[in-house]
């Protein structure tokens, strides 16, 4: 783990000045706690390594208090805690009797490198570690988790969580730190504290993506019959395609399987590719479906999701439904006309040309993909005009990775050409292709 210890060094500095504690690191940060442990270390208690009088003098008073068992103030404390003696460190450890703001540094110490410190530590935190420190400290703990030595303290805490009271687990749950929030809900989940409904309401909600597939599959798992419509109803209408996919493959085994059909031309892949197996299964035929939607007179409510619907489980017949889409009023239909081209392996770099003078970026995005293997076949000039400012950002972008593609003299003239085009990110891509 990589610590801030340019940042942990400016605090140890500030210390030994005697900056109150809470004033000279962010006591609720826990890298800010890391750092300063790795930032003691390189410094050195001697004028001979470092020349600032102030710190050598704060260190030769530490040290000469602590072999003299004379009082230390709560900054001296947290100094001698991340000392890189281990035999100062670890008669700290005595002396943290009263000091609950230096708990943190405990936790620390108990992934320490010496055996002895770290025992002493070990059995300090067990004595000192309620629930709700423990609820406090996690955010410390499991990133010093992680640590080699250091799962003793994440043992520790998840034990003081797991005998505590519902609503003290509960609180982690809105936590900022994700890795908060995945301890947490795994507890739950283990200890089955939430309803098949609450978990797929978190699900739904959480926006990190290791909660949302535990809570998911947790709700599945524990989901009855009593319990359908609130674990399939949040699932199917979150943001998350990997959680509406597991709502969808859920319909089968609840026989609502005919539901599945409305995810055909979900925007999402996965979620298309699971209503295709729920309808399959159910005796419906995708394919048709698609073919169906790609071709009825009405195209103006065509969603884009039902034109890569077909490529995806159709024919290459299939293509000429897809060409006659790629002149579409709605940009998204257009973008999935020529993404499906490419899926059916239809895609003709000369027919595709014109599009890329679209005005939407995804569909110039989409037909560059799909001209790539053929930039051969791009008409020189025709790329080259393309590469003046005049033209939009996307068909600047377009030409230049075709020219590149291309290589040889369209290539170099593309490098050249974009030396000067006003857009930033547009230059460097340009200079990196021609550094390399």
């Amino acid at each position: 783990m990589r610590e801030d210890i340019t940042g942990g060094s400016a605090t140890a500095v500030r210390l030994a000045g005697g900056t109150p504690l809470p004033e000279a690191l962010d006591c609720g940060a826990p890298a800010a706690w890391t750092a300063l442990d790795a930032g003691v270390r390189p410094l050195h208690w001697n004028a001979h390594y470092l020349p600032e009088w102030e710190w050598n003098e704060a260190g030769l008073t530490l040290t000469a208090a602590m072999h003299a068992g004379e009082p230390l103030s709560e900054s001296q404390l947290a100094l001698a805690l991340c000392h890189r003696d281990g035999r100062i460190r670890a008669a700290a450890l005595w002396r943290m009797h009263g000091h609950p703001d230096l708990l943190p540094l405990l936790v620390v110490r108990c992934a320490d490198w010496v055996e002895p410190v770290r025992k002493q530590a070990r059995l300090r935190l067990g004595e000192e570690l309620d629930a709700g420190r423990a609820v406090a400290l996690l955010p410390l703990i499991l990133r010093v988790g992680r640590r080699e030595r250091g799962e003793f303290a994440v043992g520790l805490a998840d034990g003081r969580l797991r005998e505590a009271p519902r609503e003290v687990l509960t609180t982690l749950f809105t936590d900022s730190d994700r890795t908060v929030r995945r301890f947490a809900y795994r507890l739950a989940v283990e200890q089955r504290l939430l309803s098949p409904g609450e978990l797929a309401r978190v699900a739904a909600q959480d926006d990190d993506a290791v909660v949302q597939n535990l809570c998911a599959d947790a709700a599945l798992a524990a989901m009855t019959d009593e319990d359908h419509d609130d674990v399939l109803e949040p699932l199917l209408t979150a943001r998350n395609p990997r959680v509406r996919s597991a709502g969808v493959t859920a319909l089968r085994r609840t026989g609502r399987a005919e539901r599945a059909v409305g995810f055909l031309a979900d925007r999402a892949g996965l979620v298309r590719a699971c209503a295709r197996y729920v309808v399959r299964q159910h005796g419906g035929d995708p394919s048709a479906w698609y073919r169906e939607r790609c071709v009825e007179r009405d195209v103006a409510t065509l969603p884009p999701g039902a034109v890569i619907g077909l490529a995806e489980c159709g024919e290459r017949s299939d293509a000429e439904v897809l060409w006659s889409l790629v002149r579409h009023p709605a940009a998204g239909v257009r973008a999935g006309a020529v993404a499906g081209l490419r899926v059916l392996d239809a895609a003709d770099a000369r027919r595709l040309v014109p599009l890329l003078d679209d005005p939407a970026p995804r569909v110039v995005r989409e037909v560059t993909a799909a001209g790539l293997p053929s930039a051969e076949l791009v008409p020189e000039e025709w790329l080259v005009e393309r590469l003046g400012a005049a033209w939009p950002r996307q068909v600047r972008i377009a030409a230049f990775r075709l020219a590149v593609e291309r290589g040889g003299a369209v290539g170099r003239r593309a490098l050249i050409a974009l030396r000067d085009d006003p857009d930033e990110k547009l230059r460097q891509r340009a200079a990196r292709a021609a550094r390399s």
